[in-house]
């Protein structure tokens, strides 16, 4: 078989991913569209989802998640992290190919048409709804009320040194979703959540937004990594800490016990060596610390888990 041209692997992929590796030529392309071959995002999106349904377990009295819910929640990630990605690459496919990290995705380099992505999107999305559509009502309801933050996401950097806080409300939405899809209804601790999950993901993005400065520059995008200059590092110590107090209080508000505050330390403790070892002119480390936020996720996820069976 002959080797593939320079433009079939994405330039911030992970080495050696699955995709590249295993899958069919023909699917290749979509599948880099849909970030497959970069499954932090869908880590990212997935955590505030895990948090919620586990905090809400414990607010009716502990015990093992539904694991039926958690794996809905995961397919429903996956497949909207998806959807999300491909509508994003299709608004920005006039920017993309002007940035040296994004120009070799399949809509930029051609691999992939307009009208080729816009079916795929539908696609991913119909799944979504089919997963949404297995949750409760007043959950349903709480999805589809996202769909707004979605659409205006990829417009902010055109207009906002803020973007972060739009994908924030966006990427966290899973917050409110996981709660209600459990107790059918809302309250304060998966709101003070949600506010969290915002701050995490201003955090996380702002590093992720590094790699691009001399790039966003140039065209003209703007975000919190131009915003803050040369006190990123100070403003990032700010999220993380406003990230650890909000998880901090959510777990208040349900009595979340002693075993979760270990682990949120634990996560802290993480969040700090990301500050410590951050090399705001390193691309590679900031695309190292940026994926490192799955396992913050992780940790406090595992804590709410041994919380709930503690209860």
């Amino acid at each position: 078989m002959t080797s593939q041209p320079h433009t079939d692997r994405v330039a911030d992929a992970v080495a050696r991913n699955w995709v590249d590796r295993w899958a069919p030529a023909w699917a290749k392309p979509y599948c880099q569209l849909a970030r497959l071959d970069r499954p932090i995002g869908v880590w990212l999106l997935l955590m505030p989802c895990l948090w919620s349904v586990t905090l809400a377990q414990i607010a009716a009295g502990g015990g093992l998640p539904d694991l039926r819910l958690l794996v809905l929640l995961t397919i429903g990630a996956v497949a909207m992290r998806g959807a999300g990605c491909t509508y994003n690459d299709i608004v920005d496919r006039n920017v993309d190919g002007h940035v040296a990290r994004t120009r070799s995705r399949p809509i930029p380099s051609g691999r992939v048409s307009v009208t080729g992505a816009a079916i795929f999107m539908v696609a991913q999305s119909l799944v979504g709804l089919v997963v949404l559509l297995q949750l409760n009502r007043f959950a349903i309801g709480i999805g589809l009320a996202s769909l707004v933050l979605v659409a205006i996401y990829p417009f902010m950097k055109r207009v906002t040194y803020w973007p972060q806080i739009f994908l924030g409300l966006a990427f966290n939405w899973g917050a409110l979703v996981g709660w209600a899809a459990v107790l059918g209804q809302l309250d304060w601790a998966p709101v003070v959540l949600y506010v969290a999950g915002i701050f995490w993901t201003l955090g996380y993005d702002t590093i992720y937004a590094l790699q691009d400065k001399e790039d966003d520059v140039l065209i003209g995008v703007k975000s919190t990594a131009l915003r803050f200059g040369g006190r990123t590092r100070a403003w990032l110590v700010g999220f993380y800490t406003l990230t650890v107090g909000g998880l901090a209080a959510a777990g208040a508000l349900i009595a979340a016990g002693p075993v979760f505050y270990l682990a949120l330390a634990g996560g802290a403790t993480h969040a700090a060596w990301q500050m410590i070892t951050l090399d705001e002119d390193d691309p590679a480390r900031c695309l190292m610390l940026f994926r490192s936020n799955r396992d913050f996720g992780l940790i406090v996820f595992a804590g709410l888990v041994v919380a709930s069976l503690a209860a």
